[in-house]
């Protein structure tokens, strides 16, 4: 896939638009609002720093949360992420609160190059009035073409919301000569479409999280393209019932377990599940625990994968040229349910040290590589959740679709 990148631009006196993904936590300290992690602001700042550089007129956007009534819009404005930018970036940053109309405009006419500008949460036009009519989010035409007129280019570095046709990435788009993606999308594309697209083999897929449901069309994608898919997490459950196996209290989808067994039938070795389970006989911490190989004794749950699993998985994951894993093996937010998402973690350290692609699709695996303290260890954690799972399933993302192609 040959995207434009911001690399591409000629940014020299140009009004730049940038989708950013500053959807960041905030926290109130002394009645003013803060931004509580800056990551993501962190994340884009190589993107903006080349577009001031090369003497561009930064004009940034992003959404931050759901705005459903008029009430939510004071507790989510943008001011608070546009202090911590300008504290980040050493310059000052203009902050426009309001996302249309002639404050803004003005604002963006006034701009110098290697200055820079944010403008009011996008999610702001889903309330009008009073009224929830959905502008960004439904991708209302008139403010897509309303925000390309705003600039000259545009560089799209929100991942996290390429999943969705919106006024602020497809609808802009549509509506001005250059898209381009800008570092961090274009990260995503490299390493995410390029496992989906084009791995180099053994490509090894790690599947995890709580429900078949959730993943199937993923696990289903993957058994077409990878080598190996290795299941773990609560939806193993629903595998295990579909081999016969006796799964006590364990989380389990029942009217999945038809489609399990086909998944099973269908992908014969390729598939490769658990063969032990640490089982709890609540779910807690300081559960009584026992390893259970095959069946699970009455009154008792998986929460983890056991051992044989976890060297089981080892032995899969050696001499893989591309892995990539979405989803934890376990309960891993307690302690005596970690060990199997934290030992595919260490693997994956292991085998990106001897020349393999890893790649963390982002959500819970994302939180276990961090709470592991490997993230920066291993080739590329992506930064999109709804994102990466549709990605990995194979689906034209609307966000990328609209970046011009060289």
């Amino acid at each position: 896939m040959a995207k434009l990148t911001v690399d591409d631009l000629e940014l020299k006196g140009k009004k730049v638009l940038m989708r950013v993904d500053f959807n960041v936590p905030l926290k109130e300290v002394d009645g003013q609002q803060e931004v509580a992690n800056d990551n993501r602001i962190v994340a884009a700042l190589p993107t903006i720093k080349h577009v001031l550089s090369e003497g561009g007129r930064a004009i940034l956007f992003s959404h931050l949360g759901r705005i459903k009534s008029e009430d939510d819009k004071p507790g989510l404005s943008m001011k608070p992420v546009a202090q911590r930018l300008a504290d980040l970036l050493g310059q000052p940053v203009t902050f426009v609160p309001a996302i249309e109309g002639p404050e803004l405009e003005e604002a963006i006419n006034q701009l110098e190059d290697g200055q820079v500008l944010i403008f009011e949460n996008t999610r702001y036009a889903d309330v009008v009035d009073g009224e929830q009519v959905k502008r960004e989010s439904k991708n209302d035409p008139e403010l897509g073409a309303y925000w390309a007129s705003l600039g000259d280019v545009f560089v799209n570095d929100a991942f996290g919301t390429a999943h969705r046709s919106h006024a602020s990435n497809a609808g802009i788009a549509a509506n001005i000569a250059q898209t381009a993606a800008g570092y961090l999308m274009e990260k995503e594309i490299k390493f995410l479409g390029g496992a989906v697209e084009n791995p180099e083999r053994p490509f090894v897929a790690i599947i995890g999280g709580a429900k078949v449901s959730d993943k199937i069309t993923i696990i289903q994608n993957l058994l077409a393209k990878a080598d190996k898919v290795i299941v773990g997490g609560g939806m193993a459950y629903t595998f295990a019932a579909a081999k016969g196996e006796k799964i006590g209290n364990s989380l389990f989808e029942e009217d999945k377990v038809e489609l399990a067994k086909q998944l099973i039938a269908d992908a014969g070795d390729k598939l490769v599940l658990p063969v032990d389970a640490v089982a709890a006989d609540k779910f807690a911490n300081d559960a009584d625990t026992y390893v259970a190989e095959g069946d699970i004794k009455d009154g008792y749950m998986g929460l983890d994968i056991g051992p044989k699993s976890v060297e089981l998985f080892k032995s899969v994951l050696a001499g893989a040229k591309t892995v990539v894993w979405n989803g934890p093996m376990g309960v891993f937010e307690m302690e005596n349910f970690a060990k199997g998402t934290l030992a595919i973690g260490e693997e994956l350290v292991k085998v990106t040290e001897e020349g393999a692609t890893t790649i963390v699709g982002g959500g819970d695996s994302t939180a276990a590589v961090q709470q592991l303290g490997v993230a920066d260890q291993l080739s590329h954690i992506s930064t999109g959740g709804g994102a990466s799972l549709e990605y990995l399933e194979g689906k034209t993302l609307p966000g990328i679709a609209a970046i011009s192609e060289k």
